[in-house]
């Protein structure tokens, strides 16, 4: 993570905080509020809503504690953080919200069926109610603002919390209301709605409870909204790719976690896919901003691989190398004639068996295959290391007179260097020889010129030969 997102995360967290312990203090407020004023007035309805706040406090308290838990960066214990903690307070707060709705309707139906309790209609009651709304409407809203620019499971359910206050609150004035006009109008019966009113508040309070549990326990279980694993794997089409063969997204906390398996094309250089694989992961990105995207490209034919890409990447997974390849028309069917380089140090038999089981390959990846020729060679060696002393050009120069006299054909070398590249020593010199030689057979002496150099000097790694006429001649 750079310093630019670190500083980002650290101010998320501090707002986060900020917000989680604004709602703590509340919580106090409205709690010792309601429950002086639900023992001065008797009222249920304002009693179960001290009870509500009591566990928003405890709910707000347990908040606070999970977003400080859930800021704390991934350790080797929890290489995902700690961001599930935030899932865990969301849940623990639902049971409490159960617990207080099993006392409210406990309380309500006693009251129903074995008598009213004489409730004071008192103008304080109204005003608690009132002041209680309000408080609750702000924290609501500042609370669910956080929550969504954070990304917060607990700060919503804070949220969610002081919201089911509103109704709750508004569905107790209303049962003050209808115990006021009892008094006024002689109506004994309208006492029960401040019993009906505490049922109503229950209801609303299992409603959101449920709702709630429901959506932590899939945060838990890794759940994701119906949609986004399609939306993330369309994202990652890029160009390049031939197709997503998984996709997997997970939260914990704020942070997202994503995992995509892509195939690309199997003839693909390295760095290609690699590049295709960071275009996945911006347009993720894109998608889901600060998502923590890990992408694994798997290699895959596509549909228009020629012939010709087959033979060489199937050479390649049996170490060998190709060239000289031509494909022709046998008998309606394809026709292979390549020459394949193999070690050096293999037999006859060896050699035939490792281009046999290339062949066999051949056949099962393309069954529609015709004759099949190839001409074995042994692999050019290039990776001889530095052994021994340093050549002088002398010795160079008489190795090459030596070998070049067995060819019955003279070469005049000269220009000789010889160097020390990366631990290997290149030799490199010209060569006059007669003007009228065919090139053909000049090639042919340098091929042997080089061959008997390395024979004699096997620390030389490379060899170049630069052919002139010699125009004294």
């Amino acid at each position: 993570m750079t310093e630019e997102q670190n500083g980002d995360r650290a101010q998320a967290n501090r707002e986060k905080r900020r917000v989680a312990l604004s709602s703590v203090l509340a919580a106090v407020l409205l709690t010792a509020t309601k429950l002086a004023m639900g023992l001065l007035t008797g009222s249920l309805g304002i009693l179960s809503e001290a009870a509500h706040s009591g566990l928003d406090l405890v709910a707000a308290v347990v908040t606070l504690f999970a977003v400080r838990a859930s800021s704390q960066p991934p350790d080797k214990e929890h290489t995902y953080g700690h961001g599930k903690v935030e899932n865990l307070s969301a849940l623990f707060e639902t049971f409490l919200l159960l617990l207080t709705c099993v006392w409210i309707i406990w309380e309500a139906i006693t009251r129903l069926y074995h008598g009213m309790h004489k409730i004071e209609s008192s103008v304080w009651g109204f005003v608690v109610i009132v002041l209680s709304i309000l408080v609750d409407v702000s924290r609501s809203r500042a609370l669910m603002r956080a929550a969504k620019k954070h990304q917060s499971q607990a700060l919503e359910a804070d949220a969610l919390h002081f919201s089911t206050d509103v109704w709750s609150s508004a569905v107790v004035l209303a049962g003050l209301a209808c115990v006021w006009l009892s008094d006024r109008l002689g109506a004994p019966w309208l006492y029960a709605a401040d019993a009906l009113a505490a049922l109503g508040v229950a209801g609303i309070v299992v409603w959101i409870s449920v709702r709630l549990g429901r959506r932590t326990v899939d945060d838990l279980m890794d759940a994701v909204p119906p949609g986004l694993r399609e939306d993330v794997a369309r994202a990652a089409q890029v160009p390049g790719v031939l197709g997503v063969l998984d996709a997997r997204v997970r939260r914990s906390g704020p942070d997202a976690f994503v995992d995509i398996t892509l195939s690309v094309d199997r003839g693909m250089p390295f760095e290609t896919a690699h590049g295709i694989t960071v275009q996945a992961e911006e347009a993720v990105r894109k998608l889901l901003a600060g998502a923590h995207v890990v992408v694994h490209a798997e290699p895959a034919q596509p549909q228009d691989e020629g012939l010709e890409a087959q033979v060489r990447l199937i050479s390649h997974r049996h170490g060998l190398e190709v060239h000289n390849l031509r494909i022709t028309e046998w008998h309606e069917k394809p026709r292979l004639d390549l020459h394949v380089e193999v070690d050096r140090g293999l037999t006859v038999g060896e050699a035939h068996a490792k281009t046999e089981a290339f062949e066999n390959d051949l056949r099962r990846a393309h069954p529609g295959l015709g004759r099949i020729t190839t001409h074995q060679e042994p692999a050019h060696d290039t990776q001889i290391k530095v052994s021994g002393a340093a050549l002088g050009k002398e010795q160079i120069r008489a190795a090459l007179l030596a070998a070049s006299r067995e060819c019955n054909m003279r070469c005049q070398p000269h220009d000789i260097q010889v160097a020390d590249l990366n631990g290997e020593l290149e030799v490199t010199c010209h060569c006059l020889i007669d003007p009228g030689v065919l090139i053909t057979a000049a090639h042919d002496l340098t091929q042997k010129l080089e061959q008997g150099l390395r024979t004699k000097f096997p620390q030389v790694a490379r060899v170049v030969i630069h052919i002139e006429p010699d125009r004294k001649r």
